[in-house]
Formats: structure tokens, sequence, C-alpha cells
């Protein structure tokens, strides 16, 4: 559809303006090389949305992609509910759940995400004296949400297609070759097939 290959043009173009190509040989190699994933890799981000979101290359990719529908909040909650996890001072896990609290929870949240009344309500409780487990039924929630909804969505779409297949999608070989990055080429050919 016309909004899908707006967001799709729009990562493209974001892409393709990250890579500069003034920059040094070696900078462009140190990009490349840390941006690679195995194909190996890829494929299992389809077994699960966890493989998926605990790989560094994988989840950049699927919040784009979460961006894309604008419903970003999700990971970036699931996220925030990793890190809070790991912290050790107990004298920082106040703020700490209270800045979550109010960015994802609460009524006037920013980026308030999609949660039933009974745990919102229970999380809104465990608020009294937050605990380092305190948002674990929420983030079950919202990691179910996404598993059930917008990770099937995802594996179709073509910030998971073009990583998975070799080829690409719109930049066949007779028009540009294709390595573990897409080339300034290959998002022109794409961009001018969208126009």
């Amino acid at each position: 559809s016309a909004k899908d290959m707006k967001h799709r043009l729009g990562f493209l173009l974001q892409k393709s303006d990250s890579c500069d190509y003034s920059s040094s040989q070696s900078k462009k190699e140190k990009i490349s090389s840390s941006q690679r994933v195995s194909q190996e890799e890829v494929r299992k981000w389809a077994d699960s949305l966890e493989n998926l979101i605990h790989h560094d290359r994988g989840l950049a990719a699927f919040r784009a992609f979460l961006k894309s529908e604008y419903s970003e909040e999700n990971i970036e909650f699931w996220v925030s509910c990793e890190e809070y996890k790991k912290t050790k001072s107990p004298a920082k896990l106040s703020p700490k759940a209270r800045k979550i609290y109010d960015e994802f929870i609460s009524v006037q949240a920013t980026k308030e995400v999609n949660l039933d009344s009974c745990t919102r309500e229970k999380t809104s409780h465990n608020m009294l004296e937050p605990t380092l487990s305190c948002f674990d039924e929420a983030q079950r929630k919202i990691f179910t949400l996404m598993e059930k909804d917008s990770y099937r969505r995802f594996l179709k779409s073509p910030y998971y297609l073009d990583l998975v297949s070799p080829s690409g999608a719109g930049c066949g070989p007779e028009n540009c070759k294709r390595n573990h990055t897409h080339s300034l080429d290959c998002n022109s050919n794409i961009i001018s097939q969208c126009a």
C-alpha cells in the first residue's frame, strides 16, 4: 500500500543519509563489519521474538519496524524494564521505577502502553514499594502483545525480508550487487521504483 511504501521509503532514506561516503575507508569498513549479521542468525529471529530482541541488530530492526507503525513504545517499555531489572542500588529503584511508570503506564504517560486495567492497577500498587520485579507482569503482557501482533507483521515486512533474503526486495542482481549492507545504488534503485 502507499502507506507501507512511504514508511519503507523513509527507512531507506534514513539508511542512505547515515552513510557518509566522504568518510575514510577504515570508518566505512568498521561500520559495515559491525552491521553484518549471518543469514543463520537472521533466520533464528523468525523462530521467536525472544531470539530477535536479544540480538542487537534484531532489536534495532524490530524497533525501526515498530517506529514505522507508530508503536515503538512497546519495545521501549520492554527494554526499559530489562534495564531496570539490572539496577544494583536499592536507592535507585524507586526513582527509576517512577520514571518508567510515568513514561509508559500512568494515565498521562507520554508513551502509554496498552495494558488491561487489572495489570495497570497491580503495577500501580507495586509502585508503593518498588522491587526489581514490580514491572514483570506488565512487561510479560506487552511481550505477549508484541509476539502475537507486531512480531508476526515484522516477519512479513521489508525490515526482516530484506535481511533474510540475499537477493533483496526491489534490488535484483541485474540492477546492483547485494552485499551485507544496503548500498546507495540499491537504495536509489528502490526509491526510484517507488516514485
